[in-house]
């Protein structure tokens, strides 16, 4: 057997789990999820940019991918500017779509 052949994949898992063990876990701590204080977009909050079914599937996306690792911001407590110098670094960093980042955008912005 090649044990130096053995080792360097041994050694490659291990790194990958260990890896993927500390991603996760930076992911998990314990954080406030609660989301009844954030909007809930209604058929008053369409606009010519986003339909109902954008803005509820921003909010998911929004619940689903950004409480992973953080507490929520409420939508309300920042600029549409903010929101959209903050989303392209936000979604690259949780791995999401340009599409999930365009119905975050709407969710956050109100469909602005």
């Amino acid at each position: 057997m090649n044990w130096e052949k053995f080792s360097g994949k041994r050694v490659k898992t291990v790194l990958a789990v260990s890896l993927l063990t500390v991603s996760l876990l930076s992911c998990s701590k314990s954080l406030n999820t609660n989301t009844d204080s954030l909007y809930v977009p209604t058929a008053t909050d369409v606009t010519q940019n986003a339909t109902l079914a954008d803005l509820q599937s921003g909010r998911s996306v929004f619940i689903n991918s950004c409480g992973r690792c953080h507490s929520f911001y409420s939508p309300d407590n920042l600029s549409v500017a903010n929101w959209n110098a903050i989303i392209p670094n936000m979604a690259s960093r949780a791995g999401l779509s340009a599409s999930e980042a365009a119905q975050v955008t709407k969710y956050v912005t109100r469909g602005k």
